[in-house]
């Protein structure tokens, strides 16, 4: 027990300093704008059956996105999810492409019941990237050349990400009524850079302007869960959460200077602003989930959040309200057969469409993506029965259409985590 206890500790520790130092290394010219790149919410399970969990109760599983789940722990039980993924992102405008691609962290949690009927959670989850490199060169004869100035070259630099800390509690208020509520602390910084480097570079004057956003705040966020009474072994769950608007901390820096080639420099202007209160919206989540227990899991999510009220340092005009529709699905063949592996593994598919969050020259980013992942239970013994490797696929793709403009991502993910459930609190009789 000190031993699996000492192990749990180092991990924590572990992840907890991964996931504030890393940066996920994948270019997106989308990131360039308001928070960067919204990550997706919750474990590997949730992302392989599209997204959802609203009204998912499962004792081995930490569904984030509605704390009210957390009563489902099964009692004397701890559930730890540790997971990392992989992405590649490949852009195009119609005729060129580049791409880009890096493995990084991706979230911890842990669950554990108080009682029956009462179960507690925390973990750590990315809200947003904000890495990108971009550079264009432009000489006589392109568009945007200048005479007077000469040819230049642009770069585009930026960096940073946002990560949410919770702790939440879930207690079933009635046989089939459960409630939750997690405190959610939102930390980080976002950080962008913009050179012009002139052709002619011994004689002209060269501009390099830099920008950080940092935001810290605390916000609640509610859940509901609803399991009907119907035929054993069947099963319907609706689920509702909301996780409130709320007013960040805001401290903003730009600094705009000119160089020259012997390095003599002057700041042209400095902005400091850490008064201003940054405002995120909130988020209402709706979702169903059906089946037969140990079985089969079918379910839907419906998201919403009103990103046009967002204020915060370069939102005006980039952001607007986003509806999402999550799909997904689960089948096991035989969750406890003793005989085939195989029968054992649970097997996922899901899909999502959704308005992002983006505004682009005056058109809205759109989003449609599908994913599939399979749980695969670890040895029968030591770790537990329920223990796994949860893995997922994901393809998503990004794009926002004009006129003159075409901008498609085609973004490619696969993670693995691992999910450890075991009888943690029970004295055992023999070792």
């Amino acid at each position: 027990m000190q031993n699996r206890l000492a192990k749990l500790f180092l991990l924590i520790f572990i992840s907890f300093s991964v996931s504030v130092s890393g940066q996920k290394l994948i270019d997106s010219p989308l990131a360039r704008y308001n928070l960067g790149i919204l990550e997706p919410a919750g474990s590997f399970r949730s992302t392989a059956m599209g997204g959802i969990g609203t009204a998912i109760r499962d004792n081995s599983t930490i569904c984030y996105t509605n704390p009210a789940s957390f009563s489902s722990l099964d009692t004397n039980s701890f559930v730890f999810d540790f997971g990392m993924d992989y992405g590649i992102n490949i852009i195009s405008d119609g005729t060129s492409y580049h791409k880009s691609d890096d493995m990084n962290f991706d979230h911890f949690m842990i669950g554990f019941p108080i009682t029956k009927g009462l179960g507690v959670a925390a973990g750590i989850l990315p809200l947003s990237n904000g890495y990108y490199s971009i550079s264009e060169t432009v000489a006589k004869g392109d568009p945007g050349y200048d005479a007077v100035t000469g040819g230049y070259t642009g770069y585009h630099i930026g960096g940073g990400n946002l990560s949410n800390v919770f702790l939440g509690s879930g207690i079933n208020l009635t046989k089939n009524i459960s409630a939750g509520i997690n405190l959610s602390l939102l930390f980080g910084q976002i950080s962008r850079a913009n050179e012009f480097v002139f052709a002619d570079f011994y004689n002209e004057y060269h501009d390099n302007i830099s920008e950080a956003l940092r935001l810290t705040g605390i916000n609640l966020e509610y859940g509901l869960q609803y399991s009907a009474p119907i035929k054993k072994d069947y099963f319907f769950n609706a689920g509702l959460s909301y996780s409130a608007a709320k007013h960040c901390k805001s401290n903003y820096e730009k600094l705009s200077m000119r160089f020259t080639s012997s390095s003599v420099t002057d700041t042209l202007a400095y902005i400091s602003d850490d008064t201003s209160k940054a405002y995120l919206p909130g988020t209402l989540r709706l979702g169903i989930s059906f089946g037969k227990r140990n079985k089969l899991t079918a379910g839907f999510d419906y998201v919403a959040t009103n990103w046009s009220n967002a204020k915060f340092h370069g939102s005006d005009g980039y952001a607007s309200n986003t509806r999402a529709f999550l799909f997904g699905v689960e089948y096991i063949p035989d969750k406890y057969s003793n005989y085939s592996f195989m029968k054992r593994i649970e097997y996922r598919m899901g899909g999502h469409v959704e308005d992002n969050y983006l505004v682009l020259n005056g058109q809205q980013v759109k989003e449609w993506g599908a994913s599939l992942g399979f749980g695969i239970p670890l040895r029968r013994s030591g770790i537990g029965a329920l223990s796994k490797t949860n893995i997922f696929f994901d393809f998503t793709r990004k794009s926002y259409e004009t006129t003159s403009v075409s901008h498609y991502e085609n973004y490619f993910t696969m993670g693995a985590s691992l999910n450890f459930y075991d009888f943690w609190f029970v004295k055992r009789k023999y070792d």
